[in-house]
């Protein structure tokens, strides 16, 4: 699995013209799903996304997380993220999760978060999306399951 964390004032995710999912100060999570995918992964990914120190403190240092600022997750499926531009022009997304595992995988990583007590926004899996966040820092983090353990 692979996530792109980017600290957020806010976002909202919106499909056909609707917003489906919103957020005030906290976390934007684009999740990628990959086909060897398993539960423990994405409840460890689920904890140390929602753990990072990336929220200011009153000295303006990254030491605070989510739960200290009473932070929210807006968390959008996104299978590009295992996009593969090694040869041509054209990306492969062969090392993506197909679809109804995607779904299930992302799925899982929302309700892990909603486990931990943060409220969890999402969009809506394989719709074309339109995502909206006014970016704080900026701060992007990408974390990737095969590279945390």
């Amino acid at each position: 699995m692979r996530l792109v964390v980017q600290r957020v004032r806010s976002a909202r995710v919106e499909v056909d013209g609707a917003v489906v999912g919103a957020i005030e100060r906290g976390l934007l999570i684009l999740v990628g799903a990959a086909p060897t995918d398993t539960r423990s992964e994405v409840e460890a990914l689920a904890a140390k996304a929602t753990q990072l120190r990336v929220f200011p403190d009153g000295d303006g240092k990254m030491n605070l997380d989510l739960a200290q600022i009473g932070g929210q997750v807006l968390a959008v499926s996104q299978f590009t993220l295992f996009g593969d531009c090694r040869k041509g022009r054209r990306p492969s997304f062969q090392a993506a999760a197909p679809p109804g595992l995607g779904e299930a995988m992302y799925d899982a990583y929302v309700e892990a978060t909603r486990a931990l007590g943060f409220v969890c926004a999402t969009g809506r899996f394989g719709a074309d999306m339109q995502v909206h966040l006014q970016n704080d820092g900026p701060v992007t983090l990408l974390l990737d399951s095969t590279r945390l353990f």
